[in-house]
């Protein structure tokens, strides 16, 4: 998401050069290209116009901090418009009401049905008892679609068959979650092809009838400026409370993302992220901010671990790597916790490295993946003595397996290698790092648990890097452009301050 956009800013930044302070000359060329690459990016010319007027006021004249560059202030500054732009503040769905009652619409094609679906697990781990509400008799299937979903996800769809009354299935189902002891009813609501008197007055009807704390507005970000149009006629209409953005995964542009929120003065309060029924995340408009402006999403990509991760396993794969019995089998594990964090692209555009370009994170994704894919092979090929003891296989049985897998001998016997010197690197890890529950080094936001002992600490090479160095990254994950093995030196770079009570799960970068 945002790739278009992200790159071109930060190939403008890259280039500014100015002097101790900011003015409008040594501004102008750099603005003009902020310009262009949000309208290539399809942001609304009023709100690029707004937007660039508020970047100029507050940078025309602003002082440089000394050791500061003035593209980095201007970066600053953008960064914080950025953020004003999207909704400056995270907007947290409003779960009042005995039941809270969320009504969805939109137009046919946004993902409606499915976004239901997707925000009825969600808050179905929250804890939440949800009621699926099918009101859509409109749309052939989509009250199926919605059954079916409901049943994926064990949330439990309430519609009423051969009713084409929305307003009836819409009063019977919120009263069959009072009468059910249901704390939040999710409605999803029929949309037309384009806006029309008809399903405005329909859903004006819904809306006095349910009183729903959310009135959720989905648009579908790959329609761009008609999705920036459509926003203000259901806004003007209805009086939304928030917007979700879907198919925000799809689209390189993200100029809806951008508009919406300028035009409407209503938050984004989720988004779509992948097909997934898991793929709708909470919209941070700070986080995305340094996202575009190629900082990466750390504590995004935390929290996306803490989900991934199942603490009991972690917890039991650390004392494995302890006793140096960690195999082949954990392994497998590990990698199928990390595909859950999403593809490999989508973490590398997460993790703050400079200077790396959409082309670079394609490549590396795609060497990465199928990497994976080679060594799964490879351990589906051993017998399942061999995967829980990998000190059995010697070289009959290398050239066994590799046979099998339809591998090269000498690519199976690089991989045992790297897993070999990846298992002792892990043992050392787990020592120098306390366990599970040692604390954050510092409040400078550093890995949280990283704690590294003080005669470690006085030596000018990170140890962690040289380890890294030596056994090629973790066994299946390809090198970086800069030609060292591996992930990235996370120890070098500036991570931001963890929220209160966050910690890296165990097992999280390979830990």
């Amino acid at each position: 998401m945002f790739d278009q956009l992200s790159d071109r800013l930060q190939d403008v930044f890259a280039n500014f050069r100015g002097d101790r302070q900011l003015t409008e000359e040594n501004m102008e060329d750099a603005l003009r290209e902020v310009r262009r690459a949000l309208l290539e990016a399809d942001v609304s010319l009023r709100v690029i116009k707004a937007f660039i007027s508020r970047v100029k006021d507050r940078a025309v004249g602003e002082a440089v901090l000394k050791s500061v560059e003035p593209g980095q202030q201007l970066i600053k500054i953008v960064h914080d418009e950025l953020v004003a732009l999207m909704g400056g503040e995270t907007q947290a769905i409003n779960l009042e009401g005995q039941p809270n009652i969320i009504v969805l619409f939109g137009l046919q094609g946004s993902g409606k049905t499915t976004s239901c679906g997707k925000l009825a697990l969600k808050l179905r781990k929250d804890g939440r008892k949800v009621l699926l509400v099918a009101a859509d008799v409109y749309r052939p299937a989509a009250i199926q679609q919605l059954i079916t979903l409901g049943k994926q996800i064990d949330i439990p769809t309430f519609t009423i068959e051969g009713s084409k009354d929305v307003l009836e299935i819409a009063r019977a189902g919120v009263a069959q979650a009072k009468a059910e002891a249901y704390d939040t009813v999710i409605v999803d609501t029929a949309g037309r092809l384009q806006v029309d008197t008809d399903m405005m007055a329909e859903l004006l009807l819904v809306e006095r009838v349910l009183q729903p704390q959310e009135k959720l507005l989905v648009i579908d970000a790959m329609t761009g400026q008609e999705a920036v149009s459509v926003a203000e006629t259901f806004n003007a209409q209805l009086e939304v409370t928030g917007i979700v953005v879907t198919k925000l995964d799809g689209d390189a542009r993200g100029g809806a993302a951008l508009s919406v929120v300028e035009v409407t003065g209503k938050p984004i309060k989720l988004i779509g992220t992948s097909e997934k029924l898991t793929g709708l995340e909470v919209f941070h408009p700070d986080r995305m901010a340094t996202r575009i402006l190629g900082m990466g999403d750390v504590v995004s990509l935390v929290e996306r671990a803490q989900e991934a991760f199942d603490m009991d396993e972690a917890q039991r794969l650390e004392e494995k790597m302890r006793k140096d019995s960690f195999s082949f089998e954990d392994f497998l594990k590990i990698q199928k916790s990390f595909k859950m964090l999403g593809s490999m692209e989508q973490i590398l555009g997460m993790l703050p490295i400079p200077g790396i370009t959409k082309e670079m994170r394609e490549m590396i994704s795609h060497s990465g993946e199928g990497q994976m894919k080679k060594v799964e092979a490879m351990i589906s090929s051993m017998t399942l003595a061999e995967r829980r003891k990998p000190e059995l296989i010697n070289e009959s049985r290398r050239q066994r397996i590799a046979k099998g897998c339809g591998m090269k001998d000498a690519d199976l016997e690089a991989f045992l290698r790297q897993f070999e010197q990846m298992r002792m690197v892990m043992k050392q890890l787990t020592q120098f790092t306390g366990g599970m529950n040692a604390e954050p080094e510092s409040a400078a936001g550093g890995m949280s648990g990283l704690k590294m002992p003080r005669s470690i600490k006085k030596k000018k090479k990170d140890p962690m890097a040289e380890m890294m160095q030596g056994m090629g990254g973790f066994p299946g994950m390809p090198g970086m452009p800069s030609g060292g093995g591996g992930m990235p030196d996370l120890s070098k770079m500036k991570m931001p301050k963890m929220p209160k009570g966050m910690k890296l799960p165990p097992g999280f970068f390979g830990k």
